[in-house]
């Protein structure tokens, strides 16, 4: 049998159930769970109503997985019994998300779509490979895939939260020494600084002087949009990652005459991740985490909404 902490709607508490581990269907495998991050679109499922059109109740939540796989499915060739995997939660397959659509890492097995795993290099732990599935993947994305970011550029991060601080890593790590970092929270500007960003400040026009070529948005707060763009060095790219509000204004003189550009980047691919665990596996990249065991699935989250948390949250399983 297996546990797992079900879903079943918004603003009712997280049910802990028993099943039965799933069998592997053509194309699938089941994967004994490593480790689940948490992050606040778990807080926000659980909170409010608009997430339950995302969802496919009751669901065992969890759509930051790794873990190692005990059975594969007829048809599946390029993972096999043992292999330690990680689930790619936006993958190819047009199956869905862990966590929303079909059972995810909140729970001790997950079946999962094989054309959606990762592999996971030796010398990475579960908590750091489930982490590196939204966090690392994401924020990679947002600066390398679509932003274009190179190690010869002016670049500039508003927000080191999860996202932002697993970004700046991603940059040192990658080579980037001109990385400008700023937060409004002095913890944060702190963790920059200790990560390695050349500058830190509180506001990203402290930085106008600066030639930024990429600003990275990851809060999203609308004024944080417009003065990233106001920002820019002519030619330069804005990519917004966050959205804590839903508009922002622009000086369509700056942004026009001065060629300046917005991009949009949201979650990321199985390339973005297999990066990020190349980066963990040389031991330039080591994301800040905090550690929860299984049963505290549901204590962990609301630590996350009251803030407690620091650094990325992640239930690490008993093997």
């Amino acid at each position: 049998m297996m546990k797992g902490w079900q879903f079943t709607r918004t603003n009712e508490p997280l049910k802990l159930v028993e099943k039965e581990i799933p069998k592997a269907k053509p194309g699938f495998v089941v994967i004994r769970t490593g480790a689940c991050g948490i992050c606040h679109s778990d807080v926000g499922t659980l909170r409010d109503e608009g997430w339950m059109a995302l969802m496919n109740p009751p669901v065992i939540m969890g759509h930051e997985n790794a873990g190692t796989i005990i059975e594969v499915g007829k048809g599946v060739k390029d993972f096999k019994v043992g292999d330690h995997v990680a689930i790619c939660p936006t993958g190819p397959s047009g199956v869905g998300a862990p966590g929303y659509v079909y059972d995810g890492g909140f729970g001790t097995h997950i079946h999962a779509p094989a054309a959606d795993l990762v592999l996971v290099p030796k010398g990475i732990g579960m908590a750091n490979a489930a982490a590196a599935t939204d966090a690392g993947m994401t924020s990679y994305h947002a600066i390398f895939t679509v932003g274009g970011g190179k190690p010869e550029m002016n670049i500039g991060l508003i927000g080191i939260g999860g996202l932002g601080q697993c970004g700046l890593q991603a940059l040192i790590a990658s080579g980037c020494k001109n990385v400008y970092a700023v937060d409004i929270n002095e913890h944060a500007r702190e963790l920059a600084r200790k990560i390695g960003a050349k500058e830190v400040g509180k506001d990203i026009k402290e930085f106008k002087d600066k030639n930024l070529n990429l600003i990275v948005d990851f809060a999203g707060f609308g004024q944080t949009t417009t003065d990233a763009l106001e920002t820019l060095a002519p030619g330069g790219t804005c990519v917004l990652v966050g959205m804590g509000k839903l508009e922002f204004k622009v000086n369509v003189t700056d942004f026009i005459v001065n060629n300046k550009k917005i991009l949009s980047s949201v979650g990321g691919n199985k390339d973005d991740i297999a990066a990020i665990y190349k980066l963990m596996a040389s031991g330039k990249m080591e994301p800040m985490l905090h550690e929860i065991k299984f049963m505290d699935i549901p204590k962990g989250i609301e630590e996350l909404e009251q803030g407690k948390v620091k650094g990325r949250l992640v239930a690490v399983y008993e093997e």
